[in-house]
């Protein structure tokens, strides 16, 4: 099982996103998605990095994604975004049964939603509002074949991922796992931060999450 540590860092005191962005460039955890789970049958591979921090109150997330034909069909929150250029991440707090999912694609379109199970699931429609988003991309050629490098920011409140107002995030353990998809892409692809070892592409399996520790 794989573990990051996850850095307190000011986020939040910097006004503007561009500023954010540049303090967790330079300050947060980063982390490869970089597993392959399915050679066989999904043998796609993208260079997909995300940093993560967090400053008590907002779990701050940034990804990279270099080299992708991406696909942007879904335009509202809570739509098929896993079908499009996607990158996720689930979560679950210690000794809870529970898990969370918070999807994204290229656009900022968002899926979140809290599971008991992959088929139990509720949309975290009121906490929708609080989650930002910020996304960057950039269009290029490789030979013949137009590719994009593409970022998505998001600024995760705690409540949304299961824990109250007076709690904190510091000094937390949180079962994580991050992932990057795209099922109806030019080139489907499946892959994740932790190995998840099944027959079959399935991210909803707390069993396989990595360890993020708060500091």
């Amino acid at each position: 099982m794989k573990t990051l540590q996850v850095p307190y860092q000011n986020i939040s005191s910097n006004e503007t996103t561009f500023d954010r962005v540049k303090l967790m460039l330079e300050a947060a955890a980063m982390a490869d998605i970089d597993q392959v789970n399915w050679q066989e049958s999904f043998p796609k591979f993208l260079p997909v990095k995300v940093r993560v921090a967090h400053d008590g109150d907002w779990l701050y997330l940034h990804y990279t994604v270099t080299g992708e034909q991406i696909r942007a069909a879904n335009t509202q929150d809570f739509g098929s975004v896993w079908e499009d250029s996607c990158v996720e991440f689930f979560m679950q707090r210690e000794d809870e049964k529970g898990y969370r999912n918070f999807e994204c694609n290229v656009l900022g379109v968002l899926l979140a939603r809290q599971h008991e199970s992959r088929e139990q699931g509720v949309s975290q429609t009121g906490k929708m509002p609080d989650i930002f988003r910020h996304g960057t991309v950039i269009h290029r050629y490789e030979g013949d074949t137009q590719v994009s490098d593409w970022t998505m920011y998001l600024e995760i409140p705690k409540q949304a991922m299961g824990f109250a107002d007076h709690e904190t995030l510091a000094g937390q353990r949180i079962r994580a796992n991050f992932y990057k998809c795209g099922d109806k892409t030019p080139e489907p692809h499946f892959l994740s931060w932790n190995p998840i070892d099944t027959p079959e592409p399935d991210f909803h399996l707390p069993r396989f999450f990595g360890l993020l520790e708060l500091e």
